[in-house]
């Protein structure tokens, strides 16, 4: 397995992986709980192929990494609960699952085939820039399914090797657990993963 390019989290780092994303490549680059791997979510048959560098089974749903809330919005429906939640935990390790907003095209491969769409806001600046610039990004972890969440670059170019184009290196993440998924389709909301924010947080927030 060849070794991927790794370059500095940096900007001019942002723009090379900008361009990979563009051409229809994967990234992989740090976020705020572990590193993940990312397509730009137009580009043909990406969320297969983040499946396959993963050897992740297909019918497991991506989440989408965003800039801010406002992407949030024009993808799922602004729940009051979906709302206060993100006025509190965003920029975090909260994810969303929201009911698609009638009208939005997502590909199929991403929510498999569910009618919501996950969404999260993350603490860290590589994610939310490169977001900015594409727009929602489908990321799942940087690793092979089963196997240890990747905290450095070193570690994901072990584990996923020539399967990444790019690797954007930030040094160490902070490797807390994953974020806490919270299913606000319904009321009250359903706690789908509890992560790094436990569920008497969430329900304390909501009141």
């Amino acid at each position: 397995m060849s070794a991927p390019r790794i370059l500095p989290d940096d900007a001019a780092g942002r723009a090379a992986a900008i361009e990979v994303l563009r051409g229809g490549g994967i990234v992989a680059l740090p976020t705020d709980t572990v590193y993940g791997i990312a397509v730009a979510i137009d580009a043909p048959d990406g969320i297969e192929r983040l499946f396959r560098a993963k050897d992740r089974p297909p019918e497991k749903g991506i989440a989408l990494l965003l800039a801010d809330a406002v992407q949030a919005w024009d993808l799922g429906v602004e729940s009051a609960s979906a709302r206060r939640l993100a006025v509190a935990f965003w920029p975090g390790p909260l994810t969303l699952v929201l009911a698609r907003r009638p009208g939005v095209d997502l590909p199929a491969a991403l929510t498999g085939g569910a009618p919501t769409v996950g969404v999260r806001v993350p603490d860290h600046d590589a994610p939310r820039a490169l977001a900015r610039a594409l727009g929602p990004l489908p990321t799942t972890s940087a690793n092979r399914s089963g196997e240890p969440d990747a905290l450095d670059a070193a570690a994901v170019a072990a584990a996923l090797g020539d399967r990444v184009d790019l690797i954007l290196d930030g040094g160490r993440t902070r490797g807390a657990a994953a974020s806490t998924v919270v299913d606000c389709t319904r009321e009250p909301v359903g706690i789908l993963r509890e992560g790094v924010l436990g569920e008497a947080r969430i329900r304390e927030t909501l009141g």
